[in-house]
């Protein structure tokens, strides 16, 4: 074995220091880096195609959740790679250092420069640019976070990439007619299934269509078919739990009218064109935030991203990066959005309207329709702590939300100006979640922040409400809990207060704080008090396990209010019954996976089979 020679017995040994890697080596490593994981994303969507020709839905949904973990997966493989390369040089810095010195700066300022050379012709440079930033943080701890080398702002344009293959197909009906042009449009994605009936589902689709064509011209006598008209169809279908979805654009006039066609399965596995969407309302609830995100291929994301743009203008890049699975990009943007927004405003950050939580203190920004919300220092509820709140939001990012749970953006480090906080909150952020702020200076910094679409709570909506009205949100109330039980989600608490309305009145459930799965639970029937005095007693005559519901009960804090309970007895009566739980649970232990749509059945294709399971009602 080689030794190292000393020089007296007091030498000091001074570590070795490797040569100095190149600004364009570690660079070349990061994209290498990303590029590796923009692949395995694209194989993800490859995959899903497969998995929907062959009806392997439990699959799809396995693939949905591992790749929600693709993107961190990738980047602290690539911090991993970093390191050797980086360690034992003066590039990066000690513990003991409070700043980078003039040197590392200088080098990461180079590193972010031959980046951003690099991405010159690159089909995702701002995924890669998003990419880089998180790779660059978790080599370099916090402390040294600097504008100077991350990408505050894009610095390759994407308003004209697109991929070798353009990223969608053009169509001209008044040349080839309408069956034969929406005929193409299905056989054009090369699906490798066998559909029931496409020229009796073509000629369906093209019923459905004319007769929608025929309700607009009275309204619009300049809707007659003019000499633009065309339909362009994005190149690859858009994949999530039973089905697929052709999503274009139909143009006319130069007006442009977005639809999609849902694709789904027979019992027989064969294909099937299953409904026809063609209005704004239509797509925003397919794109919806309460949905999980969609298995797209795609070569040039961002050209993807300004197609569905032109369909729903008044949804952000952030929420379509978001819904088409590029949801680092879509929290890079919003978080853009965020701070252009609170550069164009004044008022302050003050405590959200309704019921106080007991696990969050929940704030809003007036003029910004998104919620902040933090855990609170000391929980109010026994058993509960952080890292099990921290654990069932990440279970809510996982699953699939059936279009009932809201999607959150989960941030560390956020750094608000002290100004724009009222002082109540500012009381209340120093009292109640003391240990996740820091206050420095003319800064409050937020450790762990959770950003929530806001929307009107529904016990403030109840005690607003017409009968009617309240009829209405009371279905759809138990239809929301329904079709969570059926997606293997037990609410837990399901006061009103931890559900809210949607700009289309779709209801959501947005508090995460006590969710388990259906099959963690165990629903019972509250046994006969053996006497009288055990039933007027203030402690319970039964033994009551960790998990144990008692469905009963519900009426209890539920229904206290006689419009309410009128309206629940009519729609939802067995929510009431433990044998419907646990025959739910039955289902989900077997792994049946309900059919529900995200849009209104009125929707469907005519002489479609009437599916009796779970489906989502009109808005």
């Amino acid at each position: 074995m080689k030794t190292i020679p000393f020089a007296s017995d007091h030498s000091v040994i001074e570590p070795v220091l490797r040569p100095t890697p190149s600004a364009e080596h570690v660079a070349q490593l990061i994209l290498q880096g990303f590029n590796r994981h923009y692949a395995l994303f694209r194989y993800s969507a490859q995959r899903a195609k497969v998995l929907f020709e062959s009806g392997n839905w439990d699959g799809i949904q396995r693939l949905s959740r591992e790749r929600i973990e693709y993107y961190d997966m990738r980047v602290r493989e690539c911090a991993a790679i970093l390191r050797p390369t980086l360690k034992n040089t003066t590039l990066t810095p000690s513990a003991d250092d409070s700043q980078l010195s003039p040197e590392q700066q200088q080098f990461w300022q180079q590193v972010k420069t031959k980046f951003a050379h690099a991405l010159a012709g690159h089909k995702q440079p701002e995924c890669a640019e998003t990419f880089f930033n998180s790779v660059s943080c978790r080599v370099l701890a916090r402390t040294y976070f600097n504008n100077d080398f991350l990408f505050v702002r894009p610095a390759i344009a994407t308003g004209y990439i697109d991929s070798d293959l353009p990223s969608y197909r053009s169509y001209y009906p008044l040349e080839s007619g309408l069956i034969s042009t929406l005929t193409s449009v299905i056989a054009d994605f090369g699906l490798a299934a066998p559909f029931a009936d496409l020229p009796s589902d073509v000629r369906l689709l093209a019923r459905r269509v004319v007769q929608e064509l025929r309700k607009r011209l009275p309204k619009d006598p300049g809707f007659r078919i003019g000499p633009d008209c065309q339909v362009q169809v994005l190149n690859t279908l858009f994949f999530r739990n039973k089905g697929a979805y052709i999503v274009g654009r139909f143009i006319n006039h130069s007006t442009i009218h977005p639809f999609s066609i849902p694709l789904t399965h027979t019992p027989s596995n064969h294909i099937e064109i299953d409904a026809l969407l063609d209005n704004i309302d239509d797509i925003s609830t397919l794109f919806s935030f309460t949905r999980a995100y969609f298995l797209v291929d795609m070569d040039v994301p961002s050209a993807y991203v300004q197609f569905l743009q032109s369909l729903l203008p008044r949804k952000s890049a952030a929420e379509f990066y978001n819904a088409i699975g590029l949801q680092k990009q879509g929290k890079n943007l919003f978080y853009r959005d965020f701070l252009h927004h609170l550069g164009h405003s004044s008022d302050q950050f003050e405590m959200a309207p309704g019921i106080e939580g007991m696990v969050m203190t929940v704030f809003a920004l007036p003029s910004y329709p998104y919620v902040f919300k933090m855990i609170r220092d000391h929980i109010r509820k026994k058993g509960m702590d952080h890292a099990t709140v921290k654990s069932r939001y990440l279970l809510v990012k996982k699953h699939d939300r059936a279009g009932r749970m809201a999607d959150t953006w989960e941030y560390s480090q956020v750094a608000l100006p002290k100004r724009r906080f009222s002082p109540q909150l500012l009381q209340e952020l120093r009292t109640e979640v003391g240990s996740q702020i820091e206050e420095t200076g003319d800064l409050i910094i937020l450790r762990h922040v959770y950003i929530e679409r806001r929307m009107l709570p529904l016990n403030i909506y109840l005690s607003r409400a017409s009968e009617h009205n309240v009829e209405a949100a009371i279905k759809q109330y138990g239809d929301a809990i329904k079709e969570l039980a059926a997606n293997n989600i037990f609410p837990g608490d399901m006061l009103y207060k931890n559900f809210g309305l949607t700009r289309l009145g779709r209801l959501v459930f947005y508090d995460y704080d006590e969710i388990q799965t259906m099959a963690e639970m165990n629903f019972r029937v509250i046994p006969p008090a053996p006497n009288e005095e055990a039933e007027m007693a203030s402690e319970p005559w039964y033994p009551i396990a960790a998990n144990d519901v008692f469905p009963e009960e519900f009426r209890w804090f539920l229904l206290g209010d006689t419009r309410i309970r009128t309206a629940f007895m009519k729609h939802h009566a067995d929510l009431l019954s433990a044998d419907w739980w646990n025959q739910c649970k039955q289902r989900v232990i077997q792994g049946r996976l309900e059919n529900i749509y995200p849009y209104d059945l009125t929707k469907r294709l005519p002489h479609r089979r009437v599916d009796q399971s779970l489906t989502d009602l009109p808005h």
